[in-house]
């Protein structure tokens, strides 16, 4: 028990090895299917997490509009699948049979080129890729170069959500609109709708939730994930080193945008559609929420994060419908307030030093050093003089009996 205890306060990989337990073991084991497809929703928004955990926590550099990558991400696989569910045969009752469903109500009666090279899966994987990297390098790299950070860099992020969102709306005929792209049924053939989908797509996100976690991890323990931390802490200081600061910001935005833009996908395979309600400012912004709740600094609090809050807002949108909003931000305010460092801090502070046995000992009171009696004897006449014995040593320890002569300077 005691190995155990000093294992799980010790090694680095014991608090991925506990979520994998509680992600992959626990909770298929008691949670229903709904409630299952429910908490893979959630592990989809915990890509976001991890990425604000390298880009904010690791990189100093806070995003506000990390939703736009999420979208993004979602929504290069959403038009995939509904190409797919858009096949001749499901809508010959359409006036233009083979597109899909938003087109023909907007009087589009073709598929519009770029729209093409969806209909194949490697492409959509790519794209979901590369699309939110390469926003992100353009964004990052206008910025960065331009030694743009702090709080103008997170309201540029925000504006970048809000123009998309607008985009995506105002595009109506091509994109979906303020409905999104919905009834997406199969990939590849195969109904992700069923139970066993279900199951096999809950599976593959923590899957790759891990794989992203891994690979972070192995970052922040290489000479890249220090320069990282130099750079929060004292970017001056690593640029007159000789580095280029800009260059590993860009990095650091676009490996977030990348695991935002996976945490997109799933979503559209976990829930079965896609809309801009999840590109804009507040959703971006309930993204930050989880890190921070569950810690910043931490991969592994993050996804905690991630999935405390998520299970909050159903707790309490379903028991207290009309208050759900004030108990959430009560959650939120009293979280910051009592855990500045959210919940991976709580570990650090209290839950390791109880594993390790570790006690914290108040300061010990110097004790007070004997009182030594000194006696002197002038002209027969004994006169006792006390002193203290002090650190310094200077003053006398022991009994001294000796002539009193004349002062000394």
């Amino acid at each position: 028990m005691t190995k155990l205890r000093h294992w799980l306060g010790t090694s680095d990989i014991a608090g991925i090895v506990i979520l994998a337990l509680v992600i992959l073991v626990v909770m298929p084991l008691t949670a229903d299917i709904f409630r299952l497809n429910l908490i893979g929703k959630y592990l989809t928004y915990a890509f976001v997490a991890v990425g604000l955990v390298m880009l904010w926590g690791y990189g100093g550099i806070l995003s506000l509009g990390q939703g736009v990558f999420f979208g993004l991400g979602g929504y290069c696989m959403a038009m995939f699948l509904k190409l797919e569910a858009s096949d001749p045969e499901s809508t010959k009752i359409q006036s233009t049979p083979g597109i899909p469903d938003f087109m023909d109500w907007n009087q589009i009666t073709q598929l519009p080129l770029w729209w093409e090279p969806f209909r194949h899966l490697p492409f959509a994987i790519f794209a979901l890729l590369f699309v939110p990297t390469l926003l992100a390098f353009i964004v990052g790299f206008a910025m960065f170069k331009r030694r743009v950070g702090g709080v103008y860099f997170a309201i540029i992020t925000q504006a970048v959500a809000l123009v998309l969102t607008v985009l995506i709306i105002g595009q109506q005929g091509y994109t979906g609109g303020v409905n999104g792209m919905t009834d997406l049924k199969t990939m590849l053939g195969w109904d992700v709708r069923t139970d066993s989908a279900k199951y096999i797509l809950y599976y593959a996100n923590a899957i790759l939730l891990f794989g992203a976690i891994f690979l972070c991890r192995w970052i922040q323990k290489s000479k890249l994930g220090t320069l990282l931390l130099a750079m929060r802490d004292k970017e001056d200081r690593v640029r007159f080193s000789g580095y280029d600061v800009a260059n590993f910001k860009v990095f650091v935005f676009c490996l977030a945008a990348m695991l935002c833009g996976i945490g997109g996908a799933m979503f559209a395979l976990q829930v079965g559609f896609m809309s801009p309600s999840f590109v804009g400012i507040v959703p971006s912004i309930e993204m930050v929420i989880f890190a921070a709740v569950g810690g910043r600094n931490s991969l592994v609090g993050a996804v905690y994060g991630t999935l405390l809050v998520n299970f909050g807002k159903t707790y309490f949108s379903e028991s207290f419908p009309q208050l759900w909003l004030f108990l959430m931000a009560a959650l939120f305010i009293g979280v910051v307030m009592a855990f500045p460092n959210g919940f991976a801090g709580l570990f650090e502070d209290f839950v390791k030093p109880w594993l390790l046995g570790k006690r914290e000992k108040k300061p010990e009171t110097p004790a007070v050093p004997p009182v030594a009696p000194v006696t002197m004897q002038d002209d027969d006449v004994s006169k006792t003089v006390t002193t203290r014995t002090v650190d310094s040593g200077d003053a006398v320890s022991a009994p001294t009996t000796g002539r009193m002569g004349p002062a000394t300077a």
